[in-house]
C-alpha cells in the first residue's frame, strides 16, 4: 500500500496546519496557526522552512488574517492584510518565493472590492491557489528534471528540497522522485547540512518514507565522496536565483559547486520561476545570519566553549559558471543564463 503523501503545509477552515520540522525525524507533529503572527513565528523558527514552502505559509498566513477579521468595511481590512503582509516580509530575508507570494497576495487585495466578503473570498482563493499550484509545479520541475537522470545513478544532495520545503513533492527532491517513478534505480547520498541538520533529519527522513535508497554523510566528506567516483549527478534546490544565473541556496552549496566543477560532475539547480529574482545584482542580495546558538549547541546540546565568536550565514551565493543547468517548471535551463533566464519569463 503506498504511503500518504508528506504534506508540511495545509489549510483547515481558518486554521493553517504546519507540520513542525523542527521535531522530526523524531516526531510528526502539527502546529494549528489561526494568526499571521504564529505563521510568521514558524517561518523565524523554521518551524517551516524551504523557499517555496515559506512563500506558501506567507500566503496563507494572510488569508488567515482575512478569514479572521472583523473588519465593517473594505478599506479596514485592506489596512489588516497590509499589517499582516509587513509582519510577514520581516521573517527571513534571503528566500525570494516568501516576498513573490505576498507581492502576489498585494496584487489581489490591493484591489477594487465592492465589500468585505468579497474580498476576504479573494484572499482565501488566492493563497489556496499558491498552494495548489505549487505541488504541480513541482511534479513538472520533477518530470524535466528526470530526463537529466540515468538509471543506476548515484545522486549527492545538500539540505532539504523535499516535499518538507515546498507545498509538496519537492524539487531537487522532486526530481529524483519523478526519476524513481519513471522506473530508474537512484542512489542519493545526502549531506547532513549544518548547523541544523537538514539534510540528515528531513532529507533522509523523507527518503527512507519513500523508500528510496539514501547515504548519509557529514557536510565535510563531499570532497571524499566526489574523489572516489561515488557520485555522477549533484542536484540541489535554491532560495534565490538571479538573473545571470548566480545561486542563492543554503550554505555549503558553493563548497559542493566548487567540488563537483573540479571533478567535472554535473551540478544541478531545481527550482520554480517564484524563486528566480530578475531585479537584484549579486552584491546586494541579503544573506540571512542566524542565532550563534544553532552552531554551538545541535538540538539543545552545547558543543563548543561559552562566549566563543560565531559565524553563521544560512546561505551561500554559487556562481553561474558552476552550475551546469537550471531545472524548472518550464523546462531545463542551460547557458548563457543571462540570455535565457530572460526568456523564461517572455
Amino acid at each position: 500500500m503506498k504511503k500518504a503523501e508528506l504534506s508540511p503545509i495545509a489549510w483547515k477552515e481558518g486554521v493553517v496546519l504546519i507540520l513542525n520540522q523542527t521535531l522530526l525525524p523524531d516526531r510528526l507533529e502539527y502546529i494549528e496557526a489561526t494568526s499571521p503572527e504564529r505563521v510568521a513565528e514558524a517561518i523565524k523558527k523554521m518551524e517551516i522552512r524551504g523557499a517555496p514552502a515559506i512563500g506558501v505559509a506567507a500566503a496563507l498566513g494572510i488569508a488567515l488574517a482575512a478569514y479572521h477579521s472583523k473588519a465593517s468595511s473594505v478599506n479596514e481590512l485592506r489596512k489588516e492584510l497590509l499589517k499582516a503582509s509587513d509582519i510577514l516580509w520581516k521573517t527571513r530575508p534571503t528566500a525570494r518565493n516568501l516576498f513573490w507570494a505576498i507581492e502576489r497576495m498585494k496584487s489581489i487585495f490591493l484591489r477594487d472590492f465592492p465589500d468585505v466578503d468579497s474580498l476576504k473570498t479573494a484572499v482565501i482563493n488566492e493563497a489556496l491557489k499558491i498552494l495548489e499550484e505549487d505541488i504541480e509545479i513541482n511534479k513538472k520541475i520533477g518530470r524535466n528534471g528526470a530526463q537529466l537522470i540515468e538509471d543506476g545513478d548515484t545522486i549527492l544532495t545538500h539540505c532539504n528540497a523535499g516535499a518538507l520545503a515546498t507545498a509538496g513533492y519537492g524539487t531537487a527532491l522532486g526530481v529524483i522522485r519523478a526519476a524513481v517513478e519513471e522506473g530508474k534505480k537512484i542512489k542519493v547520498i545526502a549531506t547532513e547540512t549544518r548547523p541544523l541538520l537538514q539534510g540528515a533529519r528531513l532529507t533522509c527522513f523523507e527518503l527512507v518514507y519513500e523508500g528510496i535508497d539514501v547515504t548519509l554523510i557529514t557536510d565535510n566528506m563531499v570532497g571524499y565522496v566526489i574523489s572516489k567516483g561515488l557520485v555522477d549527478k549533484i542536484i540541489v534546490g535554491a532560495d534565490r536565483i538571479l538573473r545571470d544565473g548566480h545561486v542563492i541556496n543554503k550554505i555549503g552549496t558553493y563548497t559542493i559547486a566548487c567540488v563537483a566543477s573540479i571533478h567535472k560532475i554535473p551540478f544541478y539547480v531545481a527550482a520554480p520561476l517564484s524563486t528566480f529574482d530578475l531585479k537584484t545584482s549579486v552584491e546586494n542580495v541579503v544573506i540571512e545570519n542566524r542565532d550563534p546558538s544553532e552552531v554551538t549547541t545541535i538540538r539543545g546540546v552545547r558543543i563548543a566553549p561559552e562566549g566563543v565568536k560565531v559565524l553563521n550565514p544560512a546561505f551561500d551565493i554559487t556562481p553561474p559558471d558552476k552550475v551546469s543547468a537550471i531545472i524548472t517548471e518550464k523546462g531545463i535551463v542551460y547557458p548563457p543564463y543571462e540570455e535565457n533566464i530572460k526568456k523564461l519569463f517572455e
